[in-house]
């Protein structure tokens, strides 16, 4: 990708992880409601951020700044659901002309594909880890649907100064922009994209 900012800086970026991000949402060994509850991402407290590698030198950083997500937490943690929705084109490195790139339809095709989705299949524990869950779901960007399974941190649990419940999550994981069909600047920027997805979830 050439970005026309003066530094040459080249970053494409499939996140999204989303989303999947990505792809955060549910409990582990903390106790619940009998009940599912729905919870509802803060976005003033959550970030998606994602890294790629320039020339096989150095790491580059974004984030995607509008994002939304509902979780259903069950005691049952095989029944906890996310559906998670990132806008392409809130994509931010801090850098217009190079975001202006990042939105055509050499990456994200922001206007072909407004949003990033993830919602997911299955959720269990991780074994041998009290706070991790294994979360498998499909993560769709550029019109393509892919299964991915990650780890995600239970980060804590609280009280909002309202009384709403909190829950924290976090999710370090990487994918293969190649996979969702963006390619553009092969051997420049890298294809493995990371993505660092930390969440807070509101009780509704």
């Amino acid at each position: 990708m050439k970005i026309h900012s003066g530094h040459n800086l080249q970053i494409p970026y499939a996140a999204g992880l989303v989303l999947a991000l990505l792809i955060i949402g549910f409990t582990g060994n903390i106790q619940l409601a009998d009940a599912a509850d729905t919870y509802e991402i803060d976005t003033a407290h959550s970030m998606i951020l994602f890294r790629a590698k320039h020339m096989g030198i150095t790491y580059n950083y974004g984030r995607f700044n509008e994002f939304t997500g509902k979780i259903t937490m069950d005691e049952d943690v095989s029944k906890s659901m996310v559906e998670f929705e990132v806008k392409t084109a809130s994509v931010d490195t801090a850098n217009e002309k190079r975001d202006q790139h990042l939105r055509s339809s050499d990456f994200f095709s922001a206007k072909q594909f407004p949003v990033i989705t993830f919602k997911s299949t299955k959720v269990s524990m991780k074994e041998g880890e009290e706070d991790v869950l294994e979360v498998t779901g499909d993560l769709e960007l550029l019109g393509v649907k892919k299964s991915i399974t990650v780890d995600v941190e239970i980060t804590g649990k609280g009280k909002a100064r309202g009384g709403e419940s909190l829950i924290g999550f976090e999710s370090v994981f990487t994918i293969k922009r190649s996979e969702f069909g963006m390619t553009y600047g092969a051997g420049a920027v890298s294809d493995d994209i990371r993505l660092t997805v930390s969440i807070e979830a509101k009780g509704e």
